[in-house]
């Protein structure tokens, strides 16, 4: 898809409306579920995926391919579902003063996504602080690396792994307090 994803934008970069068509098919349903799940607002998630749609539009041609074309696109969306977070409330951010953690546990949330109680770890997934919901999501369900998951939510690469390590362990806990009042 990425070579894919590529030859479309340099398309679209001449200004070829069918590959924008073809771009749009290509990537909408991925971009649309992660807007929404940053948002819980269909509409909104509807209107910021078109905005991000009409940004590749106008900015394919200054795509400099010093990332892969899915971490351009979801970076775009981020910024925009951020901006709109901004306009509603403040959002805090306190991960940035902490020291960076390296994690180093075996893809743990694929094992946790497997468990039969998926809908516990969907309910956990949901409480988590804006930031620590983006880099779990961007890392297990869009397969992306820390370096990628940085240059998406434009913060250092230590960042992405402090949040990812603060993410784990609300996991954790919140699943542990999940599992003892299921049984």
């Amino acid at each position: 898809m990425s070579q894919e994803g590529l030859d479309l934008l340099k398309k679209i970069g001449d200004g070829d409306d069918k590959a924008m068509a073809e771009f749009y098919r290509l990537y909408e349903n991925r971009l649309y579920k992660f807007i929404l799940s940053k948002l819980n607002d269909s509409f909104e998630a509807s209107d910021i995926l078109n905005e991000t749609f009409l940004e590749v539009w106008r900015k394919a041609d200054t795509f400099e391919g010093r990332s892969k074309v899915s971490t351009w696109l979801f970076g775009i969306a981020y910024y925009k579902t951020m901006d709109r977070h901004r306009k509603k409330k403040p959002m805090l951010i306190d991960e940035d003063n902490f020291p960076e953690i390296v994690d180093e546990s075996p893809d743990a949330m694929a094992c946790l996504l497997s468990d039969e109680r998926g809908g516990h770890v969907k309910h956990c997934l949901e409480t988590l602080k804006e930031a620590h919901r983006a880099v779990m999501q961007l890392s297990f369900f869009e397969d992306m690396t820390y370096g990628e998951i940085a240059k998406v939510v434009d913060c250092p690469e230590g960042t992405v792994k402090t949040r990812m390590f603060h993410a784990k362990e609300a996991m954790k806990h919140c699943l542990q307090g999940r599992m003892g009042e299921a049984s």
